[in-house]
């Protein structure tokens, strides 16, 4: 017998999908039953309006999410430490209005990294990070700092997904 090809194991993979996907089509609870007429939708299709009471965004931007700070509270070309889903972060405001904002976790050893104006500062073994990139500026630390997404809504900075 030999090896099956690259090719056959996908074929075999993506008809075993679809045969699965048609499977679960056939046994879904929402299936409208001969009480309900052509026309109607069965009530558990019908969609009920939004009920978000957070901060919303534009249909194309990307979500908004928690509080993360004042926008008047990160000096233009400066840092400050902050929380961002109960995790440390940096948030910084390189121009005016632009906000990045940064995992606080050294990507050396893990320590808690800190705020420093136009600067990270590892307080552990003195690794440095730019706070308009979270690249590194001196080492020991190799790799940059995770960044988080965020937005500026009206006059707070809010996380974005």
């Amino acid at each position: 017998m030999t090896d099956p090809t690259r090719r056959t194991i996908l074929t075999m993979g993506s008809a075993g999908a679809i045969g699965g996907a048609l499977a679960l089509a056939g046994c879904a609870a929402d299936a409208p039953s001969p009480s309900t007429s052509a026309t109607e939708a069965p009530p558990s299709l019908v969609e009920d309006p939004p009920t978000s009471t957070g901060p919303t965004a534009a249909p194309d931007a990307p979500a908004l999410g928690g509080d993360v700070a004042a926008l008047a509270d990160v000096p233009v070309g400066g840092s400050i430490d902050a929380t961002i889903d109960g995790e440390p972060a940096l948030v910084a405001q390189p121009t005016a209005g632009q906000v990045v904002a940064f995992s606080a976790i050294c990507t050396h050893q893990q320590c808690v990294v800190a705020a420093a104006g136009d600067e990270f500062h590892c307080p552990c073994h003195g690794s440095m990070f730019d706070a308009a990139t979270g690249d590194v500026i001196q080492g020991p630390a190799l790799e940059p700092l995770t960044p988080i997404a965020v937005a500026v809504s009206g006059d707070r900075i809010v996380a974005a997904s």
